[in-house]
């Protein structure tokens, strides 16, 4: 049994990020190494900094990465793009010319008898209203077209620079620690999710660029108490890091779901 392997979060192409190429030629190594091992990968978002595919146009670089996936599809390995809040705008490219398959919402999947609920993690739990509300204007049709008649020059150096912008914007005021299970707006959403869909083993997410991982109280069954040895079961949930300094991530052998980080020259899992 090949193993499955979860990661998100890398940001390629970023302004902000001074590495950057070393950056993109690690993530490749890391792919590489896995690549006979694997099963499947699930990128769970951000893989870009910006990704906007015009109908001839796609943005520059990322030739090695791009020729990854494309490898890993070309083996048979199952590459799982989900879109984040910095590459809204993936349509038909990465699915045509690489081989890979697009999500662009949360799915629930059964992978080796366990059920997974996985999602880049945006939007989920937040209550900013300002950053919904961008949200939405990125995914309008009509804004999506209007951002299409700039020529890319503009529209993917205005892309980058703005999340350039954002970065060192963020990077500035710190990176939000944990902030606990009251408080963390991923935990409150999964939490409140598992009272209506309490068949879900394992929830993974991307986006808070933190490593976590908690064990999470499902609701009492019907009728079930202490007393009566009707316990509900644990589900857990873990947020993956990123690939920016954390290069962190998560693999699952149908047995064991672990958190591991790649550290160059040591055997991987």
């Amino acid at each position: 049994m090949k193993n499955v392997y979860f990661l998100s979060d890398a940001h390629l192409g970023s302004l902000a990020v001074p590495h950057q190429r070393m950056q993109e030629r690690r993530l490749v190594r890391f792919l590489d190494s896995i690549k006979e091992k694997a099963a499947a990968i699930y990128l769970l978002g951000d893989m870009f900094d910006f990704w906007y595919e015009y109908r001839h146009v796609v943005p520059k670089g990322y030739t090695r990465f791009l020729g990854k996936l494309s490898e890993l599809c070309d083996m048979g390995v199952e590459v799982h793009y989900f879109t984040g809040n910095h590459d809204i705008w993936a349509y038909e490219y990465l699915e045509k010319e690489c081989g890979v398959i697009l999500h662009k919402k949360p799915e629930t999947t059964e992978i080796y008898g366990k059920i997974f609920f996985l999602a880049h993690g945006d939007g989920l739990g937040d209550p900013d209203k300002s950053f919904k509300l961008l949200k939405r204007v990125f995914q309008n049709r009509f804004c999506q077209w209007a951002f299409s008649a700039l020529h890319p020059y503009w529209g993917i150096g205005l892309g980058l620079n703005w999340a350039k912008h954002s970065r060192l914007k963020h990077e500035g005021q710190g990176t939000d620690p944990f902030m606990g299970e009251d408080r963390e707006p991923l935990v409150l959403f999964t939490k409140a999710y598992m009272q209506t869909h309490a068949n879900i083993d394992y929830f993974i997410y991307g986006h808070r660029h933190i490593e976590v991982d908690l064990l999470l109280s499902r609701p009492t069954p019907a009728g079930g108490s202490a007393a009566s040895g009707k316990t509900a079961k644990k589900a857990r949930m873990m947020i993956l890091g990123d690939w920016i300094t954390h290069f962190s991530y998560v693999v699952w052998d149908g047995e064991h779901l672990l958190m591991s980080q790649y550290v160059e020259g040591v055997s991987q899992m």
